[in-house]
């Protein structure tokens, strides 16, 4: 079984915040299943943007797990206004997502799982 998202959610901000990066949660979705993208403020200008991976990308063995995808923004960091703009269609989409903001002038993401 899935965590929910809201709980999810929660941790990771936790997880950035105690890593010493500030991470806030920009857009609230639904609590128990709301797609969750992750954007990666590097605070020059640019930024990188992760969202759900595909269903066929996901392991047979670890079926309950998140994960991510770089949407834009990999492995060169992107000019943050397109990042906002993938959002802000992807909300049109999905009015249901999360968005978490992390700032990071290395880039960390901080997220476990990456498919390529």
């Amino acid at each position: 079984m899935r965590l929910k998202s809201a709980i999810w959610v929660a941790a990771y901000v936790r997880r950035c915040n105690g890593a010493g990066s500030f991470a806030a949660v920009r857009r609230r979705g639904a609590d128990e299943a709301g797609a969750i993208y992750i954007k990666i403020n590097r605070l020059d200008g640019t930024a990188t943007l992760y969202g759900p991976a595909p269903q066929s990308s996901f392991d047979d063995s670890r079926p309950s797990d998140r994960a991510f995808i770089a949407m834009l923004g990999s492995p060169q960091p992107v000019p943050e206004g397109e990042v906002d703009a993938k959002l802000a269609r992807e909300i049109k989409f999905d009015s249901d997502l999360w968005v978490v903001e992390i700032e990071s002038r290395d880039g960390s993401s901080f997220i476990e799982e990456i498919v390529t």
